[in-house]
Formats: C-alpha cells, sequence, structure tokens
C-alpha cells in the first residue's frame, strides 16, 4: 500500500524503493520484532500477580507515550483537524485492541489467543485477495473450529469473544492507520495516538490504577513497553525498509506460531493436537492470504531530499501502510 506526502519544493514520481542487499537484516528485524511483541505478551500474563493485566496495560501505554513524545517531537510537525481527528480515534482503537487482547490472555493459552486475534488482519487479506485467494477464508474457519472446540465447549467463551473483539480492534487499526499515513510519518502517528490511548485507558481501569498500581509493577511496565510497542514499532519499520510488503506479511503471519512457543517456554502452556492443528491452519490461511492480496502500491510524490519509508502489514499492532517522505 501506498501513501503519498505533500512536500513543499521540487517532485519527482517514482516507485519505493526496497533495499536490495538488506533483505536477510530486515527478516531477522521483522522476526525480532514478532517474538518481541509475543514476549510482551506472555510476560503480561506472568508478571501480572500483583496487579491485573488490565493496569498492567495501563502502565505500558503511558510508558510508551512517556517514551515515543520526546523521541518523535510530534509538535514539529502541523496537523489539520481531520488529521487529529483519525490520530484519536486511532488512539482509541488501539486501547481496545489492547485491552481486549491483555483480557483473552488472560483466560485462554497465549497461541490460542494471538491465532484468534489474527482472524482480524487475515479477514482484511482475504478480502483483498483475489478470488481464488480467498478460499483461504475457508482454512481459517477450520483452524478457528479447532481452537475454540465448540463440540466440547473447552475454551473460555469471554476469552474468545475478548480475542475475536481484539481481531476486529486490530482490523479497524490497520484501516485507520493508512488514513493516518496520508499526512503523517508512521512514529508520528504513533506519538499522537498512543497517549489518547493512554486517556482512553485510564477511563477503562478507573483514575484509582495510579493509586493501586504496586511500585514494582511501574518497573515491570516500563520493561514491556520496550518489548511492545516501543521495540516492536521501530524493528518492523527498518525491516520494511528491507523487505518487499508482501515478504514482510508472510513473515507477520507466523505470529501465532511463535506465541505457541513463547506460551510453552514462558507460561507452560502446552497446546493441544487439535489446538495445534488450528494454529496452523490459520498460519497457513494467514500465508496464503498475504501471498494472494494485499493493497496496490500507487506511484508517489517524493522530494528529491530527505526521504524516509516507511510500511506497516497487519503485524501485532495492524500496521499496513507504507510512507515516503
Amino acid at each position: 500500500m501506498a501513501v503519498p506526502q505533500q512536500f513543499e519544493g521540487k517532485r519527482r514520481h517514482l516507485k519505493p524503493p526496497i533495499a536490495k542487499d538488506g533483505a536477510g537484516a530486515g527478516a531477522l528485524m521483522a522476526f525480532g520484532a514478532i517474538w518481541s511483541a509475543q514476549l510482551a505478551g506472555g510476560l503480561t500474563v506472568a508478571l501480572s500477580d500483583g496487579a491485573s493485566v488490565e493496569d498492567m496495560t495501563w502502565v505500558r501505554l503511558v510508558w510508551a507515550s512517556l517514551i515515543l513524545i520526546p523521541i518523535v517531537r510530534p509538535w514539529r510537525l502541523t496537523y489539520n483537524r481531520s488529521t487529529i481527528l483519525i490520530c484519536g480515534l486511532l488512539g482509541t482503537v488501539s486501547a481496545a485492541m489492547m485491552m481486549l487482547y491483555v483480557m483473552s490472555i488472560d483466560r485462554l493459552p497465549l497461541g490460542t489467543s494471538t491465532a484468534l486475534m489474527f482472524l482480524g488482519p487475515l479477514a482484511l487479506a482475504v478480502v483483498r485477495a483475489s478470488k481464488s485467494g480467498k478460499w483461504w477464508a475457508v482454512v481459517a474457519a477450520l483452524g478457528v473450529v479447532a481452537l475454540t472446540e465448540p463440540w466440547q465447549g473447552g475454551a473460555d467463551p469471554y476469552g474468545v469473544l475478548y480475542a475475536l473483539g481484539g481481531g476486529l480492534s486490530w482490523a479497524l487499526y490497520i484501516l485507520l492507520s493508512q488514513r493516518a499515513g496520508d499526512s503523517v510519518g508512521g512514529l508520528h502517528v504513533l506519538a499522537i495516538s498512543f497517549p489518547v490511548a493512554a486517556i482512553v485507558t485510564t477511563g477503562a481501569v478507573g483514575g484509582a490504577v495510579v493509586t493501586r498500581i504496586p511500585v514494582e509493577m511501574i518497573f515491570n511496565g516500563f520493561v514491556l513497553a520496550i518489548l511492545l510497542p516501543v521495540l516492536p514499532y521501530i524493528m518492523e519499520l527498518a525491516a520494511l525498509r528491507r523487505m518487499t510488503a508482501s515478504s514482510f506479511g508472510i513473515l507477520m503471519s507466523l505470529q501465532p506460531a511463535v506465541a505457541v512457543v513463547i506460551g510453552i517456554v514462558v507460561l507452560g502452556q502446552v497446546p493441544k493436537p487439535n489446538m495445534l492443528a488450528g494454529i496452523l491452519l490459520v498460519l497457513a490461511a494467514g500465508v496464503g492470504a498475504t501471498r494472494n492480496g494485499g493493497r496496490r502500491a500507487k506511484p508517489q510524490t517524493l522530494p528529491t531530499t530527505d526521504t524516509e519509508a516507511s510500511y506497516q502489514t497487519g503485524g501485532i499492532h495492524g500496521r499496513e501502510d507504507l510512507r515516503k517522505r
């Protein structure tokens, strides 16, 4: 997907360049982003004995805002009313996505929850896929059946609903990111939307969270904020300067598999055979839909100097836009 940003001065039309000699480094960065994000999910559950996962999410968003704002310095750009509105909506959806995610992994195995949430961006990929690519929706549906075991009622229904709600929020996040990317660079969007997400989360958990959160959880929240969202966002933006969009999207489809590994190692969650099969089906659907679809890139209007490329696709935080400035 390509999103032009206008600049003053001489312009020229080009297709976004991809570094031909850095694909290997880009893949490593993408893998690092996936592992960082899923490790944050596992540690959120493991370290939340002294506080609820919802309170830990609030701490994490506050820290992410405090880290990104001085680094990005969003006040250096001029924003119109439409951009501010979109970024505000993006922050609200981000808060819903992260809250529903942690509420889900508090009730379901990490791999199951991640696979169910991944249905959100997967649905967008299926919609954008070619006619033959839409058959991957059937594969994903079979994966959901295997994961949720409706014949046994084994999966926590609230956990399933939270995960599916998180997936819907993830899909909305992708769409809003594309709109926000029309006029603002990737990290600038985050520097605006994360403070909004922190404010929204404060309303969800209650203002008393400031007094009830244990001191040690404040430090844990800082570590979790580094693991997700700060480090993955930066690594993904760097990876996408070195990789094609389709290659990056396929790597992002591996998130449910990585979540299974983190669940086993960090939380001792060994999946049953049918759940493992369901995760593999969702993973296969993600790879297949990504190879058959996606938003087509358009020629961009670029300045002759000071260019910056970033592309965002359906990763943990649902990013899918390509910008140049």
